[in-house]
């Protein structure tokens, strides 16, 4: 029924962040089909008046369409087959949603409350028509969570939800139920492909929220295994094998990265949810993460010393399957016409840069705003071309990218330094006009640098191609 999306989401509180911003992040991975993605505003006009899911029919009622939707920004797959896919976006009231982060669960809370199997909501729904409509954090979460109770959801998924002030993570529990957990201040996540909240206070309802009845549910039906507290995970998730090498070392990679003294091992299932890094955090390092593939372990799938069995141990986070990765930022720092910057890069991780694009905008620059055919005019597919190119002789490509990624992420942020300056005071749609000026530049910078990237790439494998013939061979 659903497209494959397979995703690693990571959220920061505003006190772990090196500039005391907000930040969610999310990679939206596919299946073996390429899935091509672009980048949109929805106006307010573009918000369906009456909605029906592609995937299940599922229709929803026009109460549920409240009236006077936000802008937001959106980053939709671009065929439309599978319905739109909005996956992130910052709306007009500098409120952030990324969804979704597909996740496991156990067969003893499928046989209480099962997945709906004709009907309901799902990652394709999820952000159209929950973006629009809030107005906080914790508003969305309450929304989220209005919608599968009332509908149903065919899948287990999590969703994350920032504002200056807060950020929450959700989670769907069977086809009706969910459960969220305010990130602290201070703290920040790495969430692979399983339910991830741990530990659950049912009393603190200012950082904990759930469905009405979870807690009895849970009781009634004897699900915790645990001698004292609630552990969410090890109620409704699961610890398998599969977890132990698709999901667990990427949240092991992420801790060792923010934590060099990090105790643990790949595999381990009982990583902590809530955790916290030795540094405060930047999106080039969520830019890093996003891209990784276990350097400086043994498991690198690029190294050339590991053994084969060694490289495809676990699932790396930078992947073939990368075809949209996003960092949603909300800044505290500047005026609120400015706050909004939606990181943005298309396709596997390793070969890209991310731009920091202004969110309080009614267009989209056109290479991003790709179509579902190949059209080298489109960021995406450049992108896509230059990680495969890179993957066949990654030893000789990736310090091209390496020098292609530092030089662009000096550029841009740049033009965003210059611009935040050069907007002080301005208001409506003379602010959005300027903003839509510098994202226009940066698109175009990071299409110039990329193409030339790809030149690069070719000049330098000219030479390493193995059908030649030289005289002095």
């Amino acid at each position: 029924m659903k497209k494959p999306a397979e995703c690693t989401t990571i959220l920061v509180g505003k006190k772990a962040t090196i500039d005391g911003s907000t930040m969610i992040a999310r990679s939206e991975d596919g299946g073996s089909q390429i899935i091509p993605e672009a980048f949109i505003a929805v106006n307010p006009e573009d918000q369906p008046k009456h909605y029906k899911s592609v995937l299940t029919g599922q229709e929803i009622d026009d109460e549920d369409l409240l009236p006077n939707p936000l802008r937001y920004t959106s980053a939709p797959d671009a065929s439309g087959k599978h319905g739109v896919w909005a996956a992130a976006g910052i709306n007009d009231a500098t409120v952030a949603m990324t969804a979704t982060e597909t996740i496991t669960t156990n067969s003893r809370i499928q046989g209480i409350d099962p997945l709906v199997e004709k009907g309901g909501l799902g990652e394709e729904d999820f952000v159209t028509l929950t973006l629009p409509y809030i107005h906080s954090a914790r508003e969305g979460v309450e929304r989220l969570g209005y919608l599968v109770e009332k509908y149903g959801t065919y899948e287990m998924n999590g969703s994350a939800f920032a504002d200056h002030d807060e950020v929450w993570y959700i989670e769907t529990i069977g086809g009706h139920h969910w459960a969220a957990r305010r990130i602290p201040d201070d703290a920040y996540v790495a969430a692979p492909n399983r339910l991830n909240i741990d530990f659950f206070d049912f009393d603190d309802k200012d950082n904990f929220m759930c469905s009405s009845d979870l807690l009895d549910l849970i009781n009634e039906y004897h699900l915790n295994p645990d001698y004292t507290g609630y552990n969410l995970r090890h109620i409704f998730g699961s610890s398998t094998i599969k977890d132990a090498h698709y999901n667990n070392p990427r949240a092991w990679y992420i801790h060792r990265y923010f934590d060099p003294e990090w105790e643990g091992k790949p595999g381990d299932q009982d990583q902590p949810f809530i955790t916290y890094a030795k540094k405060k955090i930047s999106p080039e390092d969520i830019k890093f993460l996003e891209s990784s593939h276990y350097q400086d372990t043994e498991y690198d799938v690029y190294s050339t010393t590991n053994t084969e069995a060694e490289k495809k141990l676990f699932r790396p986070i930078g992947i073939n399957r990368n075809f949209e990765t996003h960092i949603l930022q909300i800044r505290n720092d500047v005026e609120e016409g400015i706050a909004g910057v939606q990181w943005l890069a298309f396709g596997p991780n390793t070969f890209n840069v991310f731009v920091p694009f202004y969110t309080n905008v009614t267009t989209t620059p056109a290479s991003f705003q790709t179509g579902p055919d190949f059209d080298l005019s489109k960021i995406f597919w450049i992108n896509k071309l230059n990680a495969q190119l890179g993957d066949t002789n990654y030893k000789v490509y990736s310090a091209l990218e390496q020098a292609f990624e530092e030089k662009t992420m000096a550029k841009l942020r740049k033009i965003e330094n210059e611009t935040d300056r050069a907007v002080k005071g301005l208001e409506g749609r003379e602010l959005q006009a300027k903003l839509e000026e510098a994202n226009q530049k940066m698109a175009d910078l990071a299409y110039e640098n990329t193409v030339a990237l790809t030149g690069e790439m070719v000049a330098s494998g000219h030479t390493l191609m193995k059908l030649k013939y030289d005289l002095l061979d």
